[in-house]
């Protein structure tokens, strides 16, 4: 392949089918620019955005992935830019209509012999860090909680250097809102399964008030509230509150220093894949490399969780056929329908996806986004789908509902339980989890060297042939291994580099 480091101009076509093509050179390329095949560009075209490789007809489909993106809105010459404006969004796939379980992938061939150093929990899970997670009921609490959580961190953390680190996990539901709404069961199983990620040891700690809606016995899953709950309600003045939670921080303290990391096979892994500042090479880099390693930890015996329901909406006809049966695929459709009806009801639709930066980056609306999207989830069968905010209990590859921002998808895939997660940018963005590892995959050279101390495996590679997508994806896979064992660090752990809890809320606010 060409060298993106050298003058020629280079484009790049994913589909025998399509009819544009992304411009791959940095910086873009010039009006009057010629292609070894005789395509020249009528006007500049940036990187990363499309050219039209024939003319197009005004309503003739656009085609990119070989799946139709949009429609010509007007005439497209042949070697013209072909931006968000030229292209009218296709009617999305009708669900009612949707093939079912009628392409399900065989099963590849194990993938034998992989292991790595984590801590194993007494329910079977496992931990690749070793946190003291203590949880609030409520937002009212939160800045005793934090006053005291600096204090153990000062005062007893040094003490007990077995322990990673004290997590306060923070949220603003638990009062003022409909907490007997349908929807109101999102946000509780939420925080409940939050609370119980196997990063946590199982050393379970909540903080409440007292007199808030959401009681703390409801995140307790065995009932016994009296040894796991600090009511702040029930102290005479501030500091008797800050010395209850400190004192029930040190009993667990002492139980997860005595953890110790053995080796587990990568059958405990539980990977969560997301996205975020998508560009154009996303779908052809950085998303195909980390699909490439969901397939090897599936192969594995792993668990692999792909979410971001705005994002799989207009691509959902290429998935429901790999569901591994009819009731998976009606349970995947039953998440679009769900959040189509979401939407609606806040009257948005799912053009409202796309952000400035992903626009800026070349994706034209959110076909072309989701089309580049799904390819993370690999070619695996998905043997289930959850609900927002549900566990999950069954291996392999997993479709794990939630909205596409980033921090209430990381916060949602970390109630369903990932121990890691895999994070794709092409435009960059420094978003962490304190709770777990996230490896930050860029979909281009230039942010990785843009970025050198943030991203921690650039795909970018793959589009001038430095790599292939399998090179890259053994790399993502083994990467994995070592920040799991704790033989690495991401970048984002190194600097400390986290967002806050934001839940998913689509109960009434009172």
């Amino acid at each position: 392949m060409n060298d993106l480091r050298n003058d020629a101009p280079l484009y790049i076509k994913v589909h025998e089918k399509d009819n544009v093509a992304i411009i791959a050179n940095a910086g873009g390329l010039p009006e009057g620019t010629v292609f070894p095949c005789g395509l020249k560009l009528t006007e500049h075209v940036p990187q990363g955005h499309k050219v039209a490789l024939a003319d197009v007809a005004q309503g003739e489909a656009v085609v990119r992935y070989g799946e139709i993106i949009g429609y010509a809105v007007c005439s497209i010459p042949q070697g013209s830019w072909v931006g968000e404006s030229l292209i009218e969004l296709p009617t999305p796939p009708l669900l009612r209509e949707l093939p079912l379980a009628t392409k399900v992938p065989p099963p590849q061939p194990p993938l034998e012999g992989f292991t790595f150093e984590g801590y194993l929990n007494p329910d079977g899970s496992v931990g690749t860090k070793n946190i003291l997670g203590i949880t609030t009921s409520v937002q009212c609490v939160s800045g005793v909680l934090d006053y005291a959580v600096k204090r153990i961190k000062e005062e007893l953390l040094p003490k007990y250097p077995q322990v990673d680190d004290v997590v306060a996990i923070h949220h603003t539901y638990g009062c003022g809102v409909a907490i007997q709404a349908p929807d109101a069961v999102i946000p509780i199983r939420t925080i409940r399964n939050i609370a119980a990620n196997p990063n946590f040891g199982g050393e379970l700690m909540v903080v409440g008030l007292g007199c808030e809606k959401l009681q703390p016995d409801r995140l307790i899953p065995d009932g016994d509230s009296a040894s796991k709950v600090v009511t702040l309600q029930d102290y005479q003045g501030f500091i008797p509150m800050v010395q209850a939670i400190m004192e029930m921080a040190e009993a667990r303290l002492e139980k997860l220093n005595r953890r110790k990391r053995v080796t587990c096979p990568a059958s405990g892994l539980v990977v969560g894949l997301q996205c975020g500042g998508s560009d154009a090479f996303s779908g052809i880099t950085a998303n195909p490399a980390v699909g490439y390693a969901a397939d090897l930890l599936v192969r594995a015996g792993a668990t692999v969780l792909f979410s971001e329901v705005t994002e799989v909406r207009d691509a959902v006809h290429l998935l429901t056929p790999r569901a591994v049966n009819e009731e998976v695929g009606r349970a995947l459709i039953r998440e679009m329908e769900w959040y189509d009806a979401y939407l609606q009801r806040g009257q948005a639709d799912r053009s409202a996806n796309p952000t400035p930066g992903n626009k800026k980056g070349g994706l034209a609306n959110i076909v072309e986004k989701s089309l580049g999207s799904i390819v993370k989830s690999g070619s695996s069968p998905i043997t289930a789908v959850l609900a927002p905010g549900e566990k999950a209990v069954q291996k392999g590859l997993i479709f794990a509902a939630t909205p596409a921002s980033d921090f209430v998808c990381g916060t949602l895939q970390l109630a369903s339980g990932i121990n890691m997660q895999v994070f794709t940018t092409g435009r960059g963005t420094p978003y962490g989890l304190a709770m777990a590892p996230v490896i930050k995959v860029a979909s281009r050279n230039a942010l990785a060297e843009q970025w050198p101390d943030l991203i921690d495996i650039n795909a970018g590679r793959i589009a001038d042939g430095e790599a292939t997508i399998e090179d890259v994806g053994w790399e993502i896979f083994r990467f994995i291994l070592d920040v799991a064992s704790g033989r690495k660090q991401t970048w984002a752990e190194q600097w400390g580099l986290h967002n806050a809890i934001s839940l998913f809320n689509p109960a009434p606010v009172t």
